[in-house]
């Protein structure tokens, strides 16, 4: 009978431990935005940074910025506003508040060889920033259908 005793006791014991509660599991991590993928604001401005440099030095299309690069209060608002877009469209916490593309560009000529200097000169800052493929091809299709709005047919 001790024995009997004894196995109910552990069976008892067993099935108890079974039963205890566990500690919930930590939910998975939501997928991180792009914006956190590029490392945030302040990696975005920096390659902001280094895109209006390689489109300064591109003689293919720097003259169509020339009136900003002479002026330091406009270029710092338009490095704020390319900031602001690329932050924005990548799940990030900004607001963009310039005009749209269409209304931006309206007027200025930009041919689809324009558009894709001013693509290769983004590509160069996101290499030279070490930005991921994966992330470069989320950015650019984020951007990529500006184009429509942006060169003239």
């Amino acid at each position: 009978m001790r024995s009997s005793y004894s196995l109910l006791v552990l069976a008892s014991a067993a099935l108890m431990s079974a039963c205890e509660s566990k500690p919930a599991e930590t939910p998975p991590e939501a997928p991180k935005t792009l914006h956190e993928r590029l490392g945030g604001t302040a990696a975005i401005a920096t390659v902001v940074d280094a895109f209006v440099a390689n489109v300064a030095a591109d003689a293919r299309i720097n003259k169509r910025f020339a009136r900003v690069a002479g002026d330091t209060g406009a270029m710092r608002q338009f490095k704020q506003k390319l900031v602001d877009q690329v932050c924005a469209g990548t799940g990030g916490p900004c607001t963009y508040t310039g005009l749209d593309m269409k209304a931006a560009h309206n007027g200025m000529g930009i041919t689809d060889a324009d558009f894709d200097a001013l693509v290769e000169d983004l590509v160069k800052a996101l290499d030279g920033a070490g930005v991921p493929q994966k992330e470069k091809d989320e950015l650019l299709a984020i951007l990529g259908p500006m184009r429509a709005d942006m060169v003239i047919k």
